[in-house]
């Protein structure tokens, strides 16, 4: 029993230093003052010359909302930072400063500040509402460098539709620089959303053309709707312009199409007989598909193409037509020797048409009967055709379907 007395002195002497700690530590720790040092890496900055920014360093000794500034000898503040939330730290905040500030201006989105003497305040407000700050001069040198701009902006045309009909596809933006830039191209949607179209591109001097298809970069489609473009451009000095304006997206989709069904007969004939192909198409996408001749109905012979009949009225055309064809496996040429007998998906004659003689469209949801005949002059005991279908100048969307051996008679 005689060891217990001093056991409990020491366990009490050991709380006391152990509190005694605490209260050390506690009593630095509201001690702290809610700004601290703050310093420049220089008083005189020229930014024009200067290899690296301007460190202007502050200690925040409690959690802040702080505020950094200037003003001119004008009374002008230019923000440098604004009601930004600072915890507070034993190590300083740096903030670098390039000598430009931002602008609150719908062209000019930053500018280098004219030579001068400005005043550089730093001010922090505690969660209890305590408020310190500090004031430093600071003086810009170097030569007034003027703003870089964006010359003769065109966005044509104002509305697109990215549906691959090549009816106004894409939008092309062009403009002029009076300067080497840096440049950012982006689209904002409705709902906010920012595609980017052109990122960090540097360029020179000139005139600059850039191609938008409506689309985000992994080339998802977007919502019909009015979007706002934005091109900036950004000097070596970092003084940063833009021009915006508005773009529509319309008729948005991606055509999709299918042969549902296909028939070639008879499978036995004497040269110079017929073989006739019935098909059925249907569009399976949710925007309209162009198309265009020969009609359903025509006839072709085996010496003929499609470029070469009504003397080349259905040339291949760019893009955003889609027909159908047929082919034989001993056809080996290429170009427009592929798939040499095409029709439009049309079942309507060419004077129905949505445009007459040049062009009709096949609907959404909507499934036609084409038919097409072939006169065999060619001398083969037996030839394999097939169909396909095509969209001119893009690839062959359905390749060597409903194969039919044709046994052929001398």
């Amino acid at each position: 029993m005689r060891y217990v007395k001093p056991m409990r002195l020491m366990v009490s002497m050991i709380s006391l230093m152990l509190l005694g700690v605490t209260m050390v530590v506690l009593s630095g720790c509201t001690t702290r003052p809610l700004l601290g040092e703050v310093s420049l890496s220089a008083t005189s900055f020229n930014p024009t010359e200067a290899s690296r920014p301007l460190d202007i360093r502050y200690a925040v000794g409690r959690d802040a909302t702080v505020d950094i500034y200037l003003n001119d000898s004008t009374g002008e503040q230019f923000n440098l930072r604004r009601r930004d939330i600072r915890p507070g730290s034993r190590e300083p905040y740096i903030l670098r400063f390039d000598g430009t500030v931002p602008v609150d201006d719908p062209i000019i989105v930053r500018r280098m500040l004219s030579p001068g003497t400005y005043e550089l305040v730093i001010a922090a407000e505690g969660n209890d509402g305590q408020r310190s700050e500090q004031r430093h001069n600071l003086t810009i040198t170097g030569n007034e460098i003027g703003l870089p701009t964006i010359e003769n902006l065109v966005v044509s045309p104002s509305i697109i539709s990215p549906n691959a009909d090549a009816i106004d596809d894409i939008a092309e933006i062009t403009y002029r620089l009076p300067v080497t830039a840096t440049v950012d191209i982006m689209m904002t949607a409705p709902d906010g959303e920012v595609i980017p179209v052109v990122t960090r591109e540097e360029v020179g001097p000139y005139e600059q053309h850039h191609i938008w298809n409506g689309k985000r970069p992994n080339q998802s489609l977007l919502s019909a709707g009015i979007y706002t473009y934005t091109v900036r451009a950004e000097d070596a000095y970092g003084n940063i312009v833009q021009q915006q304006g508005q773009l529509g997206l319309e008729d948005v989709g991606q055509p999709e199409a299918r042969i549902v069904a296909a028939h070639i007969a008879p499978q036995r004939v004497m040269l110079g007989d017929v073989i006739t192909v019935t098909m059925r198409v249907r569009n399976t996408g949710d925007v309209p598909i162009r198309t265009y001749g020969p009609p359903s109905g025509f006839a072709y012979t085996t010496d003929e193409v499609f470029s070469s009949v009504e003397q080349g009225r259905y040339t291949a055309q760019a893009g955003g037509f889609w027909r159908v064809g047929m082919d034989w496996d001993a056809n080996s040429g290429g170009g427009p020797r592929r798939y040499p007998f095409r029709w439009a998906i049309s079942p309507r004659p060419t004077e129905e048409w949505a445009i007459p003689g040049v062009e009709d469209f096949l609907m959404p949801g909507e499934e036609v009967e084409i038919v097409g005949q072939i006169r065999i002059l060619q001398r083969e005991t037996r030839m394999g055709f097939y169909v396909g279908l095509i969209q001119d100048g893009v690839g062959f969307f359905q390749d060597r379907t409903a194969r039919t051996i044709i046994e052929v008679g001398f």
